[in-house]
């Protein structure tokens, strides 16, 4: 088994050298600069639109910075390797300091805030969060800087079961899945042999089963090779196969 230094490397790919094998040196933008801000933009509102009906949310504002004390921002791994950003606030001529921190996720301040704003069984909320994370892996799709959507759902335990999460799932790619078919009706040039549409289905596949396939290589690692491997089982396919795993 890798170490942990290891095991945070990504996403999918263990290190530059292997990330460099990876890319595309011929790649070349659909859409010019402008179009492609339209695209964004969207996009964006079909997804924000669509998860709001298919998971009965509603927007909720993350803040950027929170108090130290407050304990709600997240260390992003369990062995503290991933420090937040952390400053003083004098506030007053230091009569009444706060230590803050630059958020990292909204993992936990999503529960605070599912009881803040007294969600109910079946509600929850969503958020275009906005944060730094400066101890990342930098590459093709990581970034210090993270623009991402977060959302939490309040349920029973009763549905804390893999069924009930594989059909929010479902909820969660039928959206995405529609946000394709909206974005190409916009820009019909996005509909192309060379990024082939995303399946109508997806298929699972428990972390656990990829640990025990490759019990020696980095988490995300893992799962590019897993991938790999079933674009060779899918080869009679059209469709690229999508996974998700289960932590």
């Amino acid at each position: 088994m890798q170490d942990k230094k290891a095991d945070l490397a990504g996403p999918g790919i263990g290190d530059y050298s292997e990330l460099e094998k990876i890319l595309p040196d011929d790649y070349s933008p659909l859409l010019n600069p402008k179009e492609t801000q339209m695209a964004i933009t969207a996009a964006k509102n079909y997804i924000e639109d669509g998860l709001c009906k298919a998971l009965n949310l509603i927007r909720v504002e993350v803040p950027l910075i929170v108090d130290v004390e407050s304990g709600v921002n997240d260390m992003l791994d369990r062995d503290g390797s991933r420090t937040p950003i952390g400053f003083h606030i004098s506030n007053d001529y230091d009569k009444n300091p706060i230590d803050t921190q630059v958020v990292q996720a909204a993992t936990k301040w999503k529960r605070v805030a599912l009881k803040q704003f007294g969600m109910q069984v079946g509600e929850g909320l969503y958020t275009d969060m906005r944060a730094v994370r400066k101890d990342y892996f930098l590459d093709h799709d990581h970034s210090s800087y993270v623009d991402q959507w977060d959302w939490e759902l309040v349920i029973t335990d009763e549905q804390r079961n893999l069924q009930y999460l594989t059909e929010v799932v479902e909820k969660i790619w039928k959206v995405l899945k529609g946000t394709e078919t909206y974005a190409q009706q916009l820009f019909p040039q996005l509909k192309t042999d060379r990024y082939p549409d995303l399946p109508d289905e997806l298929t699972f596949i428990h972390a656990e089963d990829i640990l025990d396939k490759y019990p020696d290589l980095p988490r995300k690692h893992r799962e590019t090779e897993i991938l790999k491997l079933n674009e060779i089982w899918a080869g009679l396919l059209t469709k690229h196969l999508s996974i998700l795993t289960y932590n």
